[in-house]
């Protein structure tokens, strides 16, 4: 009888010795006499427990966290091919509370699939969302994704069926989608996760998006600091052109579609949608003025849809169970589930599916564990590296678009980083004006020297001028690039040095505000 044994092949079990443990347990089962099939999976997600390794047996998954491969003939001794006891065993893996209580949708192959096996991929309903698309007409796809409420989820989360809708509209004789994949904000790896254990996924939904607006090519920008998602990503499009996904018939019907991968160039900026656009064109990457936007002038000034790969790898699952199903998940205008990323000083890094209206206090805690040094949490950064940093007072408020923005901060990607009580917030919102100046493409001047005179003016604030006129200088220089930057590089910057400040005063010296008089 064959074992299968799941060993995961994404870059945080590859960096932590997933390819030599995956040799360890073949040799040691040929050494026994025992078969084995060796599966590389995707990672589960539970990125505290990576590499971890799991058993098929009759009760299920059996895993096996943080293996390396000094343990693997301890496992065999411990007869961990029918889930034997064994001091790195997890368990029933789907049992693990971290996973069991998540709400995975664009998540839901994660770590059960071979990556690039199309047949386990159809057996975990892929093609089902492709198949229902083409039976309908491109109008009624791009209501689909309308009805659905879904976002876009890479942080500006403009509404992905009106952009459908205005590239099917748009006449032109060549449509393009895009996707960004340019995943470069700190704390954030579901792109990464997603590209990595279920690209087939995303190849569906950019099929999908194709069929729905007229548009004929496709473009995945994956920045060049992701090799092993550019490689997984490239094998699998080749099987999907294999398998008559791709080409001049798509799964043998009317509509054309071909795709291909573009490595970036390491450019935090082509993160936004018209920079990507110029580097997609051999351009220097530098954002474009709008309008025009690139729905109706994009990619070689022709209509575009750009989303990032949450978005599109989520359009399969609203195809193939209806608007309605995706939609009765999360509250308000935010539709659907999100993909938080735990990172930071957190005891369970990792990532977390679940609807809109969950808590950061649910999150960090519950999910995450609190942090890892054992210390208080003093802060959550949400939503990248121009996000804002959230005090203990905002972590109760239910993570949605609207509900953030009407306390000044951004849901972004769902990335979070979390900080304990040695974390100097000043040092941090230097840091950020730091980061912005570093990073900045110099086309806007707010942006270009806003960010440079910010780290000046916060470094003599941090060096004892707390006087009024430098806070004011911060705080007249954080409004100019909110709003006079061309994009949201710029725009995003004051962020966590304004919530820093108005939060954390104490970190730069001042005195934190008296608390208000309640009303009589």
């Amino acid at each position: 009888m064959t074992t299968r044994v799941f060993v995961p092949r994404d870059s945080s079990a590859l960096a932590l010795g997933a390819d030599a443990l995956a040799n360890a347990i073949a040799q040691e089962a040929a050494r026994r006499g025992l078969a084995v099939e060796l599966v590389r999976n995707g990672s589960r997600g539970l990125l505290w427990l990576e590499p971890l390794v799991e058993v098929q047996t009759a009760d299920g998954r059996v895993g096996y966290g943080n293996v390396e491969s000094s343990d693997v003939a301890s496992l065999f001794d411990a007869g961990f091919l029918s889930g034997g006891q064994h001091e790195r065993s997890v368990g029933i893996v789907d049992e693990i509370p971290y996973l069991k209580k998540q709400q995975r949708l664009t998540f839901a192959r994660l770590g059960l699939t071979d990556p690039l096996s199309i047949d386990d991929y159809v057996a975990h309903e892929g093609l089902a969302g492709l198949k229902a698309a083409l039976g309908m007409t491109a109008e009624a796809a791009c209501e689909t994704v309308l009805e659905s409420g879904l976002r876009g989820r890479g942080g500006a989360a403009f509404p992905a069926g009106i952009k459908w809708r205005t590239v099917r509209e748009a006449k032109a004789a060549q449509k393009y989608i895009v996707c960004n994949a340019d995943e470069g904000d700190s704390g954030t790896f579901s792109d990464r996760l997603a590209m990595e254990g279920d690209p087939f996924a995303l190849i569906e939904g950019m099929i999908i998006a194709g069929i729905s607006t007229g548009a004929t090519r496709g473009y995945i920008y994956v920045r060049s600091e992701y090799p092993h998602s550019i490689a997984m990503l490239n094998a699998a499009i080749g099987k999907a052109r294999a398998a008559g996904w791709l080409g001049e018939h798509v799964l043998g019907s009317a509509h054309a579609f071909e795709l291909e991968v573009a490595k970036g160039a390491g450019s935090y900026v082509c993160g936004e949608e018209t920079a990507l656009l110029e580097s997609l064109e051999g351009k220097r990457g530098i954002v474009r003025a709008k309008p025009p936007v690139p729905a109706l002038s994009g990619l070689f000034g022709q209509p575009t849809v750009v989303n990032n790969v949450i978005t599109l790898a989520t359009v399969p699952i609203i195809f193939a169970r209806g608007a309605k199903f995706y939609r009765d998940f999360g509250m308000g205008r935010s539709r659907g589930t999100l993909p938080f990323q735990l990172a930071g000083n957190i005891k369970y890094g990792g990532l977390v599916e679940l609807a809109f209206g969950v808590t950061l206090r649910e999150l960090v805690d519950t999910y995450g564990g609190g942090t890892a040094s054992g210390r208080p949490v003093r802060a959550v950064q949400v939503g990248g590296p121009l996000g804002t940093y959230l005090p203990e007072s905002q972590w109760d408020i239910p993570v949605d678009y609207e509900a953030y923005a009407q306390v000044g901060a951004v849901v972004g990607h769902g990335g979070l980083v979390v900080h304990d009580d040695t974390s100097n917030l000043a040092e941090l919102a230097e840091y950020a004006m730091h980061f912005c100046a570093v990073e900045s493409c110099g086309k806007c001047t707010p942006c270009r020297i806003g960010s440079t005179r910010g780290v000046e003016v916060i470094a003599r604030i941090r060096n004892g001028d707390t006087s009024e006129k430098q806070i004011t200088l911060l705080r007249d220089l954080c409004d100019t690039m909110v709003s006079g930057s061309l994009c949201a590089m710029g725009g995003m910057t004051p962020y966590p040095v304004l919530s820093a400040l108005d939060h954390f005063p104490e970190d730069f010296g001042l005195r934190p505000a008296a608390p208000k008089a309640a009303a009589a």
